[in-house]
């Protein structure tokens, strides 16, 4: 109930993005879902026909909006497009959320509702990873992303995926972590499948960056010594030439590459496995944030290998789950996987801490709340 005693209803909430994937897991899976759960009405504005997807229209309370996708230096399109929408569906809701740097500048003389940036990485940082941003320009374009955080601080609204990036802004803003459904009791680490064989996981969009050469390396030692006996099988994307070394690996027979998968059954693959992997290099953009990686292998009761990444390493020395390699060393990971794959009981019990952490301090469930209030609070609703 609401101010005397009025009953206060959720609201509509507009979603926007043209970069991610609609199935993208913090957008669709976590904050919509929790939405949609607390009765607030959703318009999901995402590049639903540039990923081959057809939008969902079975699901109540839900409206998708197809929108134009940004990739590489083909971004202008999806901006205007989106700014077309935005100007079309915008006042007829309470709040826009925005999850893309993209969109910030193209909210600018528009009529709108309260605007919320969802901020998901270090926007400045993240300029030196993108391989079709030419050299001369990473500098203009990383002072640019500095400008448009100061905008959206001044303009709008700010959604934090990490503590790390406050130091960027002036004010205080929610903090929603990239944390995720904790399963109560998951399989244990370490079992064979249909094949027989023990399956070590990665999950998550691959880059240079994100360790594809060292995978692709891991793999196809994991085939020669063991025989085929251990499998990498990798779940996510490949992004620009990431792609096609992960194609080649797979035609060879070195790895299982099963491209993107929809969240839940992305996270069911996780079940049973020996480890997961986590070789980010050490790049800016990562330096400060939690991979979601290692919180989701946690979760599912599965061992940890992680590069040395600030927040990898307290999670995985506070939970006991797991080991961490130096930056690029694939023997060092290979080693750990054979030594796990002769006492799968070993890695079991370190999968058991990992789980007993993530339901402490890594589950979903404990954040959905305080983010559907925020929501509420910055459309001007009573929560």
């Amino acid at each position: 109930m609401g101010a005397g005693g009025r009953l206060v209803r959720p609201g509509r909430i507009l979603v926007a993005t043209v970069v991610h994937h609609p199935d993208d897991a913090r957008i669709r899976h976590r904050q919509i879902a929790a939405l949609l759960s607390a009765g607030w009405q959703v318009t999901y504005v995402a590049p639903w026909d540039g990923y081959g997807l057809e939008p969902p229209l079975d699901v109540p309370g839900l409206t998708p909006v197809d929108v134009s996708r940004a990739r590489g230096r083909r971004r202008v399109a999806a901006q205007r497009d989106a700014r077309r929408v935005l100007r079309e569906l915008g006042p007829r809701h309470d709040l826009v959320l925005l999850h893309d740097p993209e969109l910030v500048p193209v909210t600018l003389g528009l009529r709108l509702p309260p605007v919320v940036w969802d901020v998901h990485e270090d926007t400045r940082a993240v300029v030196a990873l993108r391989s079709w941003v030419p050299d001369a320009l990473r500098g203009p374009l990383a002072s640019v992303a500095s400008s448009v955080e100061r905008l959206a601080e001044r303009r709008m609204g700010l959604l934090l995926a990490d503590h790390d990036y406050a130091d960027r802004f002036a004010r205080e803003h929610l903090v929603v972590p990239n944390t995720t459904p904790v399963p109560a009791d998951p399989p244990a680490a370490g079992q064979v499948d249909e094949q027989g064989r023990l399956r070590v996981v990665y999950l998550g969009s691959l880059t240079h960056e994100r360790g594809v050469q060292e995978l692709v390396a891991v793999g196809e030692q994991l085939r020669r010594r063991t025989e085929d006996r251990v499998r990498l099988e990798i779940i996510g994307p490949g992004h620009g030439t990431a792609g096609d070394v992960l194609a080649t690996a797979r035609e060879a027979g070195h790895l299982t590459w099963t491209g993107f998968l929809p969240a839940g059954e992305a996270l069911a693959r996780l079940d049973g496995a020996l480890a997961g992997l986590s070789l980010l290099h050490d790049v800016a953009n990562f330096r400060p944030s939690m991979p979601t990686k290692v919180v989701e292998y946690l979760a599912h009761a599965v061992p940890v290998i992680t590069t040395p990444l600030p927040r990898a390493v307290d999670l995985v020395q506070r939970s006991g789950a797991g080991v961490v390699v130096p930056f690029r060393d694939v023997e060092a990971t290979v080693d750990q996987l054979l030594a796990w794959a002769d006492d799968p009981a070993a890695a079991a019990a370190l999968g058991r801490r990992g789980h007993e952490l993530a339901l402490l301090e890594l589950d979903w469930a404990q954040h959905a709340s305080a983010f559907v209030a925020e929501v509420a609070r910055l459309a001007g609703r009573p929560a």
